[in-house]
């Protein structure tokens, strides 16, 4: 069983520690992201780094349309992951969407997991009522029409704006490149469950100890989108990183780990 989840997932463990710290990326991303962030952990954690299935390495035959027409199906893998591995006490990290399926591994199984650590999280990307997501309906239908109409055109456009940064253009030049290895059918799959989702009923019921990390500047996830995430989740933090973006722990490393260590002290 857990040969099979090693494949299917790209399972990678890293450091010595007895404490275990499980990243999962965001779309259109892999563990790869990540490299940043592990060194700073490795010598205290057991770091365990998955790709989600139709991500980078894993196995792309695994794929479900139907197990993975939301999010659960992701969170169902990730509990299964722990399982497989005999995880206890588990620090998740969950980068943008991933968060979400944080939010869901933690509600199925809220013994498994210790602290979660929602690096750019959002439950709902579109404008509701009184809640900002950031996006109308009609934004997110023409995100993902092109999406549909002209994937690599879209991963050239959408890679500067998620990662920001344009003076550092070799970040938003991996990001797109990390969205091309994709399969597009997958990725366009993917994409409407992530943008058309809605997990704000989520965020109540947790109980688990929760750090939520926000750049002051992110054209996907507002501060107000994090505001919103941190007053409906009981026990947690909200800090705002002096960053930009939508990926720190790639464009401010140092930030967000100082923040993480912080929150796990």
């Amino acid at each position: 069983m857990l040969k099979k989840l090693i494949i299917r997932n790209n399972i990678t463990i890293h450091g010595d520690g007895n404490k275990s710290m499980l990243f999962v990326h965001g779309y259109g991303c892999n563990q790869n992201m990540w490299r940043f962030i592990i060194p700073q952990f490795k010598d205290d954690y057991q770091i365990i780094l998955i790709d989600l299935v139709g991500s980078g390495k894993s196995d792309e035959n695994a794929y479900d349309y139907d197990k993975y027409s939301s999010l659960q199906g992701y969170a169902d893998d990730v509990v299964e992951i722990c399982d497989a591995l005999n995880l206890k006490d588990v620090i998740l990290v969950g980068h943008s969407v991933s968060a979400m399926i944080g939010v869901l591994a933690a509600l199925k199984r809220p013994a498994i997991f210790k602290k979660l650590i929602m690096v750019s999280p959002s439950p709902r990307y579109i404008d509701d009522n009184e809640y900002f997501g950031g996006f109308s309906e009609n934004d997110i239908e023409e995100l993902l029409k092109t999406l549909d109409s002209n994937y690599l055109g879209w991963t050239s456009t959408m890679a500067p704006v998620i990662m920001s940064n344009l003076d550092r253009p070799e970040l938003a030049e991996e990001l797109e490149h990390s969205f091309c290895q994709s399969n597009p059918a997958i990725a366009k799959h993917f994409a409407r469950v992530t943008f058309l989702g809605d997990n704000r009923s989520d965020l109540e019921k947790l109980t688990t100890d929760t750090l939520i990390l926000q750049c002051k500047l992110d054209a996907i996830a507002s501060i107000k989108v994090g505001q919103y995430v941190h007053n409906h989740i009981f026990n947690s933090k909200f800090v705002v990183l002096d960053a930009t973006g939508h990926c720190p722990h790639i464009s401010s490393p140092d930030q967000t780990v100082a923040a993480i260590k912080t929150f796990l002290k």
